[in-house]
């Protein structure tokens, strides 16, 4: 138990009460009771004169069909498939499965008219949004200042046509440090502090065909130019339980600029990197290829999925991996070579010690599925930290659908789920082990026939 006061999300987040709000009351010493918070308007005359105090509100019971007058220490939020406690066949316990009734359609009726609102909204302008211009800390985090005396100085001239520039060889800018105008020889004609001048190309907000809102270019921008800052609330750890489980990020939901409409793909044209700015560390997005104007701008999410629950991805890139989170596919040229090794299948659960995806060895994540033995390198799951809690590998996951396969490559971590493992799969030579078609260009795909036929034998065996 937190020592001392303790405040909930909504009350630090500022949230409060909305009328028509579907919420649970609790009086005196009667159960919680389903009820909707009325505006003062549309109650019944006697009912607003009632004495109440300045910050309370009326609310509507369902089931009994009576007023009273609360505040918001006396309510939570109804949530969808809420069910309340047991409740009797006769007397009170009637009324009040009536009153769980009325709630629940109650607040489907309301969820339906604010999902349509919000889509007739969402078509004509991106949801609301806080901008601004820096990132801004949130809860005890703080924003590190660094002592002028502490900051590097770089070795450029100030006589040269643009010291410290994207074409310099500027020390700082190599080590991913921002000049300082105070420290810099070059002063003010330094042209290495794009974070602190905000030296962003013009962009704009669009509409993007299957994807929500974008944020395409409107002018050139060379290859490893700074495109944008990634601004956001920054967040401390135990604010992250309540967002995502990490030490300190940057939240550009509720707050941020322009940045937070790019979208995911799995071929970016733009990628992240960590700067030091006046001795604080800055995430800046920078262009890894020429971008036309006109183009849409993106970048790797690099997401990390929270259990075995998938999201579909719909960057529309040839290599894309089907789903956030998974490892962007290769081609063949691509792919390193895998130093096969023999499966163990006897005995107690023994983890493979080499990465089931590239086959060398070191610190590997180990599947938590009780018969599979697969490990992998973080790098090669595309994923900068350990999955939190229970993780399946992909061997599990159907690279079309993400549902549960039935269907294994033996020698890599891709399978099919029933609907899709027939033509996924060839049995590749001398030994017929069933491997799909990134292993053997010659192999020859198994018919509707042969594929059954394979079935029946791996069962009866």
């Amino acid at each position: 138990m937190p020592d001392g006061s303790w405040y909930c999300n909504d009350c630090r987040a500022g949230k409060k009460p909305r009328y028509r709000d579907i919420i649970w009351v609790k009086l005196g010493t009667y159960r919680w009771w389903p009820a909707e918070i009325q505006h003062p308007r549309n109650i019944p005359t006697n009912i607003q004169h009632l004495r109440h105090e300045i910050g309370e509100f009326p609310v509507f019971f369902f089931g009994s069909r009576d007023y009273f007058w609360t505040h918001q220490g006396r309510v939570f939020p109804y949530m969808e498939g809420d069910r309340g406690s047991k409740h009797q066949r006769t007397g009170i316990g009637r009324v009040f499965k009536n009153a769980l009734l009325e709630a629940e359609a109650r607040f489907k009726e309301m969820k339906m008219k604010r999902e349509a609102k919000e889509a007739q909204e969402s078509s004509r302008k991106p949801p609301p949004y806080k901008f601004i211009k820096v990132n801004r800390p949130y809860g005890r985090v703080q924003v590190y200042t660094a002592d002028v005396s502490e900051i590097p100085k770089c070795n450029c001239k100030p006589t040269d046509e643009r010291p410290c520039g994207f074409e310099s060889e500027c020390l700082n800018r190599m080590l991913q440090y921002e000049c300082h105008p105070q420290v810099c020889p070059s002063g003010e004609r330094c042209c290495n502090q794009d974070f602190t001048k905000r030296l962003y190309p013009e962009t704009k907000i669009i509409k993007t065909p299957g994807k929500g809102w974008g944020l395409v270019a409107l002018r050139d921008i060379k290859k490893g130019k700074f495109v944008n800052e990634y601004i956001g609330e920054l967040i401390d750890e135990e604010e992250c339980r309540a967002r995502i489980k990490y030490d300190r990020i940057i939240d550009a939901g509720p707050k941020g600029n322009y940045s937070r409409f790019m979208n995911h793909s799995c071929q970016p044209n733009c990628e992240t990197q960590k700067w030091t700015v006046n001795g604080d560390t800055r995430v800046g997005l920078f262009a890894v290829c020429h971008i036309p104007a006109g183009t849409e701008l993106t970048f790797n999410y690099n997401l990390d999925c929270l259990g075995n629950e998938k999201t579909i991805c719909r960057c529309g890139a040839p290599n894309c991996s089907g789903f956030l989170g998974d490892r962007p596919k290769v081609s063949a040229d691509e792919r390193p070579k895998r130093k096969y090794k023999k499966r163990r299948s006897e005995g107690k659960k023994k983890s493979e010690d080499e990465c089931f995806r590239c086959g060398d060895g070191g610190q590997l994540v180990l599947c938590d599925k009780k018969t599979c033995t697969k490990a992998y390198h973080l790098s090669c799951l595309n994923l900068t930290k350990r999955p939190f809690g229970r993780w399946d590998c992909p061997w599990h996951h159907c690279d079309v659908c993400g549902k549960n396969s039935e269907a294994f490559c033996q020698l890599c971590p891709n399978s099919f789920c029933k609907a899709h493992q027939e033509g996924g799969l060839w049995p590749r030579p001398p030994g017929g082990e069933l491997c799909c078609l990134e292993h053997d260009e010659e192999a020859s795909p198994l018919s509707s026939w042969e594929w059954q036929r394979f079935r029946q034998g791996s069962s009866s065996a």
